[in-house]
């Protein structure tokens, strides 16, 4: 296990973070992931993309699929200027396990996680929804169904592996 600290001492702008992006042609794609939803900081997170993508770039996007519940807004169509590949994780079949292993702050989180999977395709042209195989109440396949369903790709992971 690595110790890395990855905490901030500040909320991390688009000008801290656009001089850092390098030849953006020696990079297959730059991601917006981890350690803490990216949608939360959307302003940060749309103005980089607008740049990578000015450069040439390609950007994927994993999110929690709560942007929309948080912003009180459908950003899809922001997220559209400047997203080519969208990685949505769903995690759960029911919103009982959900609550379970996600434990969401805002009230209605799976229900408007739902509605993200289904609008997503409509704005971005990858989109990819994922769950973990191996989590206890979640049934895999209702997962795969879900996100076939509306039209994404299905990628299954599988618990306690990484990568």
């Amino acid at each position: 296990m690595h110790e890395y600290d990855l905490s901030l001492s500040k909320r991390i702008t688009a000008d801290d973070i656009i001089p850092l992006l390098g030849d953006v042609n020696k990079v297959d794609e730059y991601v917006f992931c981890g350690f803490g939803e990216p949608t939360l900081n959307l302003e940060c997170l749309l103005q980089v993309a607008h740049a990578i993508k000015a450069l040439g770039g390609r950007v994927r996007l994993n999110t929690d699929g709560l942007g929309n519940h948080f912003h009180r807004r459908n950003i899809l169509p922001e997220l559209s200027q400047c997203i080519d590949s969208l990685s949505i994780s769903l995690n759960a079949d029911t919103p009982q396990s959900y609550e379970q292993h996600c434990r969401p702050k805002l009230a209605h989180s799976y229900e408007a996680l739902l509605e993200f999977i289904q609008q997503a395709p409509q704005f971005i042209p990858e989109v990819q929804v994922s769950a973990i195989n191996g989590l206890a109440n979640v049934d895999i396949a209702r997962c795969r169904a879900i996100a076939e369903q509306n039209g994404a790709i299905f990628k299954q992971r599988e618990l306690d592996k990484i990568g």
